[in-house]
């Protein structure tokens, strides 16, 4: 059992005011692993007092961008040096296998060093010679920002969030989600014991009261958040009542197109991470694969044994490649999906219940079902688990419009082995991201949705560049080496 009694705020671990504590529970033994605060409303306030006075006393922001990426960068090596003990925790949060996790967390620290040298190769002011004068353009930090991250990958979104709010200068106040919030602790330590001015990270855990104190406060200009769409409606009617900063990236329902011409071995490649990685429970998934209908029995065929290869049990075992899902509640969800769909006519071609033996734990086989339309449910709300449905089409066109009649638009991907085809499939799809025979998820380019999938972008250079503010300082005489 891990006892965690302290919120980090104000560089100092506080006990909390609030009595409530959340209980952490193992998906794969459904035992109680964990105990932490379950932070109330004086707790949200002291936390983002904290880091308002820390924002405007400028212990942090005051500090040049190397400096602050120094102390950042001692706070990853320190991560670093428990890597096996965080990929432990976080498969026992939430059930990745530790296969997995020995290659998910050290990519969660390659991309805060890459987030890093973005933010010291980036100049933060420039000076415009216009036709009214000089002037200078600068780039100052938002101010105070509320993190909130999901529990389908709880590490390296809560990296993929600090990191470029404080290299940048804003202080952040970080909110895990209530079913992973064991391995935020070791991000808050190695924070404290790399130098960084106090307030300047805090650290509250808690549930959905929690966040929605965080997100209500009105001492925080920006709300960095991923989770469901219907959760970032909700974030989103409430930053607009205030014109607080908002980056979302929410649900999405993305379709991989197959074509006529598709190598089978390629594709099946990329749907094995693309609709099944992380026990399906991934924003990203190919969720429906859109495929002609002369190779749709091949495709369908390809896709079951894909299905079946996945070794399923504890991912405490090297050998496991597909874990529980992460609550009762979530598999409970996950199967009803499965009983609608089997009510609309869909088919199940493989899958379709609990893996025999594994009663214990949250698990559902790999599922696949076959004879879906684009008006089922299945293949219009996001499901969260490792169910991926099989459309067909007969042209091109067509499959194109399938896969643009969702109102998401997060990810999506072409088999083919014609470049040209491939790039006129990746402009015609409305989506944020796209890829071309595979499943990639690039930190180094942009990564968000369009309609329901979100606002912003999470990765990239743009994911530094969304905390700044730009300020305009039409110079005076003899001012352009100042600000150059």
């Amino acid at each position: 059992m891990i006892t965690r009694a302290g919120l980090l705020i104000d560089g100092e671990w506080r006990q909390p005011v609030s009595a409530a504590r959340t209980h952490v529970v193992s998906p794969s033994t459904e035992e109680v692993i964990g105990v932490v605060p379950d932070a109330g409303g004086d707790d949200v306030d002291a936390a983002v007092g904290a880091a308002r006075r820390a924002f405007e006393a400028g212990a942090w922001r005051g500090l040049t961008v190397a400096e602050r990426a120094e102390i950042i960068e001692r706070a990853l090596r320190i991560l670093e040096s428990r890597i096996g003990e965080i990929g432990r925790l976080v498969t026992l949060e939430m059930g990745l296998p530790v296969s997995a996790a020995a290659v998910q967390i050290p990519g969660a620290l390659d991309t805060g060093r890459y987030f890093l040298d973005v933010a010291r190769s980036d100049a933060t002011s420039e000076v415009r010679r216009t036709r009214a004068g000089a002037a200078a353009v600068v780039k100052e930090p938002v101010g105070v920002v509320a993190s909130i991250a999901p529990w389908n990958g709880p590490f390296n979104m809560a990296i993929a969030k600090i990191v470029p709010a404080l290299v940048t200068g804003c202080s952040v106040v970080y909110k895990p989600a209530p079913e992973t919030p064991l391995d935020a602790f070791h991000i808050a330590e190695a924070f404290v014991e790399a130098g960084m001015p106090a307030g300047a990270f805090n650290l509250i855990t808690g549930d959905r009261d929690a966040g929605r104190a965080l997100v209500a406060h009105p001492e925080v200009d920006k709300v960095s958040f991923t989770g469901s769409t219907a959760a970032g409606r909700e974030i989103g009617r409430e930053c607009g009542g205030s014109f607080k900063r908002l980056q979302l990236e929410l649900g999405g329902k993305s379709a991989a197109i197959v074509l006529d011409d598709a190598d089978i071995a390629t594709t099946m490649r990329g749907l094995a991470v693309g609709s099944f990685f992380n026990t399906g429970q991934v924003c990203a998934a190919y969720s429906r694969v859109v495929v002609p209908k002369s190779r749709y029995d091949e495709v369908v065929g390809a896709l079951v044994a894909t299905a079946e290869s996945f070794v399923v049990g504890d991912p405490l075992d090297p050998a496991t490649t597909m874990g529980p899902l992460v609550s009762a509640r979530q598999r409970e969800r996950v199967l009803g999906y499965i009983e609608a769909g089997k009510a609309e006519g869909a088919v199940i071609a493989t899958g379709g219940g609990v893996p025999e033996g594994l009663d214990r734990g949250y698990y559902v086989q790999p599922t696949v079902f076959a004879g879906t339309v684009n008006s089922m449910r299945v293949c219009r709300e996001e499901i969260f688990g490792p169910v991926a449905s099989v459309l067909a089409y007969d042209t091109v066109e067509e499959a194109i419009a399938i896969a643009n009649d969702s109102e998401y638009g997060l990810h999506g991907a072409v088999f083919t082995g014609d470049p040209e085809r491939a790039a006129d499939v990746a402009r015609k799809v409305r989506t944020g991201t796209f890829s071309v025979n595979s499943f990639t998820y690039n930190t180094e380019a942009p990564f968000g949705g369009v309609k329901n999938s979100g606002i912003g972008r999470d990765t990239g250079p743009e994911a530094v560049q969304a905390y700044y503010e730009l300020k305009t300082v039409n110079l005076g005489e003899g001012m352009e080496s100042l600000f150059a």
